[in-house]
């Protein structure tokens, strides 16, 4: 199975290091749960270990529910969401979630992570961003670029892992490119478990 060699791989990863998880748009949805499978339950629920998950396509009520559904403990996770504001799913905020008005706002969605590092001090920190094609549509190439170098260095400097998702297609070369230079390494998810 795909979330199980995700899992092994990202284990053996060291601390503070960058991936990009591709995911096939035509078989997105058994992607995207193939990585929710590996990252929330699998790595984040390992002991002193807690996950920030930066919801920029799925709001973080749906991601919560998918956790809780995988048995990730609530205090193992929290939520960065720049979603459901834009998307009016803002009806019943989550008390592990702080909310952004909108993926555009970048600044504040580092200053947020870098609070709930804070907040959450745990030997082993994951930051999951979902996704970078969504940042890509909300914000122009150079801001998106500078935010994504100084996220993941700051991440990197404090030791997470941290895990970008990235849907994989023709269209998306720019955001490739960019990923190239931020991540120390891309995992095809497509390829895994096959």
């Amino acid at each position: 199975m795909a979330e199980v060699e995700i899992g092994e791989r990202l284990r053996g990863l060291p601390p503070g290091s960058a991936v990009a998880l591709k995911l096939d748009p035509r078989e997105y949805a058994d992607h995207y749960f193939a990585v929710l499978n590996a990252t929330l339950r699998d790595l984040g629920s390992e002991t002193d270990t807690h996950t920030i998950y930066v919801a920029v396509t799925s709001p973080a009520a749906f991601v919560w529910n998918v956790a809780q559904a995988l048995d990730v403990p609530a205090e193992r996770i929290s939520f960065v969401d720049a979603i459901s504001h834009l998307m009016m799913h803002f009806a019943d905020p989550l008390p592990n979630a702080t909310y952004v008005e909108s993926p555009r706002a970048l600044e504040e969605i580092m200053l947020r992570v870098e609070y709930l590092l804070r907040r959450f001090p745990h030997p082993r920190s994951i930051v999951v961003i979902d996704s970078v094609n969504s940042l890509a549509i909300h914000n122009p190439p150079e801001l998106l670029s500078e935010f994504l170098h100084i996220l993941l260095n700051t991440l990197k400097s404090r030791q997470a892992l941290t895990l970008v998702l990235a849907t994989a297609d023709e269209q998306a070369s720019s955001v490739d490119q960019l990923l190239n230079l931020v991540v120390d390494e891309t995992l095809d998810v497509a390829r895994m478990g096959t």
